[in-house]
């Protein structure tokens, strides 16, 4: 007998065998996130059936998948009144330079003062609300002691056109790192996947077994007594990408007590990095849009110190 599907359910196919429940829910609704999936599945609004499941439950031909409230729900983030240094705005997109030590989004320990508390007070309603309630307006983001050039999606029709220019790897991404180490290279790529460190779960790592796939273009700008200022180009955007491939190959960050020494000679508040610049296309105007970030003060000061020197035009050869 042949069930009756209604518009809140639907029945797993042989394509969709096999394949984990959050990835084919967002692979059918693509205006919205994976990790908006993965909290409604453990909120119980999606059920298998009739059953609450795990995100990561692996669906079965003929399992019935039945959907609560899929929406993303109205945001309860305090509105504050916080500096943002602006790069580029219009209706659609606002580009921002986000300072050292400023959290994207409220996490645990963290519940405001926030970019995102920022972004509320300065754009109100119009922001995308595809990632839910936390991080609205939220495409990527940048560990909190890295600075530099980061895109909130004012609605829902950017929010796409912009993960799915990530998801593509079409976004130019160019990040400025001072490093050190010895024999530091004058250019390269590195492909290893990067995955939960099996030893700390607080770390990522090169993890071939259980790692996504990451790809850092590299070239070294200037370099001087076992210091260097290195640009870096992002293939794909994994989680402390740079920091964990810089970390694996010998050459740190500056100031990267996660990944590299724990003493250094400096007084720094984490990593040396910096998002310089970020290139995309509009998701209305089908232009393309680049932005680069001032290099902050405490980078140019350690800069001089080191004796190393920074001009626009070195990148020409990394984009």
């Amino acid at each position: 007998m042949e069930r009756k599907i209604d518009m809140e359910e639907f029945v797993i196919d042989l394509e969709q065998d096999q394949k984990r429940l959050d990835v084919i829910l967002s692979e059918r609704y693509t205006d919205l996130s994976r990790s908006h999936f993965q909290k409604l599945i453990k909120e119980g609004e999606i059920k298998i059936n009739g059953e609450i499941k795990k995100p990561s439950y692996k669906c079965q031909v003929d399992d019935l998948v039945s959907l609560g409230d899929i929406e993303a729900k109205p945001v309860e983030i305090i509105a504050e009144d916080i500096p943002l240094d602006i790069l580029y705005e219009d209706d659609d997109v606002l580009v921002v330079n986000k300072p050292k030590n400023m959290v994207v989004h409220p996490a645990p320990g963290h519940p405001g003062g926030t970019l995102v508390n920022a972004i509320m007070y300065h754009c109100g309603d119009s922001l995308s609300g595809i990632n839910g309630e936390i991080r609205p307006g939220i495409v990527h983001r940048i560990d909190k002691d890295t600075t530099g050039s980061l895109i909130i999606c004012k609605n829902d029709t950017a929010h796409v056109s912009l993960a799915k220019q990530m998801k593509d790897h079409s976004v130019n991404r160019i990040y400025l790192g001072i490093v050190t180490g010895k024999n530091i290279p004058k250019n390269g790529v590195i492909h290893a996947p990067i995955g939960r460190d099996p030893k700390d779960r607080i770390k990522m790592a090169i993890n071939e077994k259980n790692g996504k796939d990451a790809v850092t273009h590299f070239i070294t700008l200037c370099e001087h007594n076992g210091y260097a200022l290195m640009a870096f180009r992002l293939e794909t955007g994994r989680t402390h990408q740079i920091r964990v491939h810089m970390s694996s190959n010998g050459y740190p960050l500056l100031g990267d007590e996660v990944y590299g020494p724990k003493k250094c000679p400096f007084k720094l508040q984490g990593q040396c990095l910096h998002a310089y610049r970020l290139g995309f296309i509009h998701p209305k105007t089908n232009e393309y849009v680049e932005c680069d970030a001032p290099v902050p003060e405490y980078f140019l000061h350690l800069m001089e110190v080191l004796h190393l020197d920074f001009q626009k035009d070195m990148l020409k050869e990394i984009g």
